[in-house]
């Protein structure tokens, strides 16, 4: 029986697959175009659909024993997110991981939160076997503010300054191949979180140890980070994102002890470190 991976191409998704190779997964990866489709890895049998209609979900979920879904971040979400569940019940699918957001409840009033949330429910009224795997604000998101890093020597992701207990997207893999493997885990909710609190001023001085030049801070004026992400996001979703990163400067995002007791315990060793995700990724932040 094959494992189907709803969001397979990204950032997470990307990863997930490559671990689920490792591990001798039969995959099936929907994916909405030819071009994305002509990027998986070898192996992986490619299916050009999408949650939005589903006169293609059926073919997409037959022959599907397991399902990872990380559906992307749009206004229709939680219809695309619906279609996807009643897609797995009709195939008869055994196991549904679906990736949300540590403690999206904390934030249900942010729409990127309430889709989450509005899913996750769903998931538990539907007779599946589910596992929900919510990881924190990822290390990774750092590329997207790479050049600020490299050519300004700022670090513009507005964090803020109570602290977030940010995650190496590698974490989220291992974390979703271990429970589509393993039932102990089964209708649980997974803190998928890395093991210290980072503010905006520590990541800043993070960075600079390993650069060699001082990085500094200057994320908290979300008027600039609206301004500057508006020319390439639509406004609903910056004024989305502006509304999160409002919510972690207020109450910040921190993983309790027995979340990372628990993420330890599955991952078999401990959650990756900002900095060991610098050193592994040198070579980004020094071209």
């Amino acid at each position: 029986m094959k494992t189907l991976v709803i969001g397979g191409t990204g950032t997470v998704g990307s990863q997930v697959v490559q671990r689920l190779l490792e591990k001798g997964y039969e995959l099936r990866v929907l994916t909405t175009s030819k071009e994305k489709a002509a990027k998986l890895p070898a192996g992986v049998e490619p299916f050009i659909g999408s949650l939005e209609y589903t006169d293609t979900l059926e073919a997409a979920f037959e022959g599907i024993d397991k399902v990872f879904m990380l559906n992307a971040h749009t206004k229709n979400e939680i219809y695309q997110g619906l279609n996807a569940i009643a897609a797995a019940v009709k195939a008869g699918v055994r196991k549904f991981v679906y990736q949300s957001i540590h403690r999206a409840r904390a934030a249900a009033y942010i729409d990127h939160f309430q889709s989450k949330v509005f899913i996750e429910e769903a998931l538990k009224k539907s007779g599946l076997n589910y596992v929900f795997v919510c990881p924190n604000n990822f290390y990774q998101n750092d590329f997207w503010f790479k050049d600020s890093i490299t050519k300004a020597r700022l670090y513009n992701q507005p964090i803020g300054g109570i602290g977030l207990s940010r995650v190496d997207v590698r974490d989220i893999a291992e974390v979703v191949e271990k429970v589509l493997a393993i039932d102990r885990y089964d209708h649980q909710t997974i803190a998928v979180a890395g093991p210290e609190v980072l503010t905006g001023e520590l990541t800043a001085a993070i960075l600079s140890e390993h650069l060699g030049y001082e990085v500094s801070y200057i994320g908290d004026d979300l008027q600039v980070f609206k301004d500057a992400f508006s020319q390439w996001l639509p406004e609903w979703m910056v004024n989305n994102w502006a509304e999160m990163y409002d919510f972690f400067h207020n109450s910040g995002l921190a993983a309790t002890p027995k979340e990372l007791e628990q993420l330890t315990e599955i991952l078999g060793h401990e959650p990756r470190t900002y900095r060991q995700f610098l050193n592994d990724y040198s070579n980004v932040f020094t071209s």
